[in-house]
């Protein structure tokens, strides 16, 4: 029999001469007896089964916790990260920039140092020519005129015009220069 607190307000007991029945009135306690007890067992193990529920709704939430805690780390690191790899990024260009910058510079005055030494070594080059030039028109000059003293010398009459173009033609300062250089 399943009581109810219906049941249980309900309950009427047979009148005997002296009173309620004894016998159905223990019987009746018995069964309310049983019930009670079975529902406070039942309580006991709901009770304890809610307790263990509430202990591990906590462990959850602590975990729940930690993990948050843990994400929320790794999003900070994570971006800490990020803005660090930025940061070292921007000045890895700044430096490229800079050095490439320095490098072109260098590159220019060298350049520039090239061009200074090519002029100058062409300036050079003409006065060296010309200074050639001058010592072979005067070196040809005192071979003629030496030329001309041994044949004023030897007392021979000689066409100068002749002897001058035969010597001219073995002796060309510019063919002499380009044979030099």
């Amino acid at each position: 029999m399943k009581f109810t607190p219906f049941s249980i307000k309900n309950q009427e007991f047979s009148r005997s001469v002296r009173g309620f029945d004894k016998e159905e009135v223990k019987t009746y306690l018995e069964k309310l007896s049983d019930e009670v007890e079975r529902i406070q067992n039942e309580n006991s193990r709901l009770t304890s089964e809610i307790e263990k529920m509430n202990s591990r709704i906590e462990q959850y939430q602590r975990i729940e916790k930690n993990l948050q805690t843990t994400l929320l780390s790794a999003q900070e690191s994570s971006t800490k990260a990020v803005e660090s790899a930025r940061k070292q990024t921007a000045l890895l260009i700044k430096e490229s920039e800079l050095k490439a910058s320095q490098i072109v510079e260098e590159a220019k005055e060298k350049a520039n140092e090239i061009r200074d030494a090519v002029l100058k070594l062409r300036e050079e080059k003409k006065l060296l020519v010309a200074k050639l030039k001058a010592m072979v028109e005067t070196q040809s000059s005192l071979i003629e005129i030496s030329f001309k003293e041994r044949i004023i010398d030897e007392n021979h009459e000689i066409d100068f015009t002749s002897a001058k173009k035969d010597l001219d033609s073995k002796i060309n300062a510019d063919e002499l220069l380009e044979k030099l250089l």
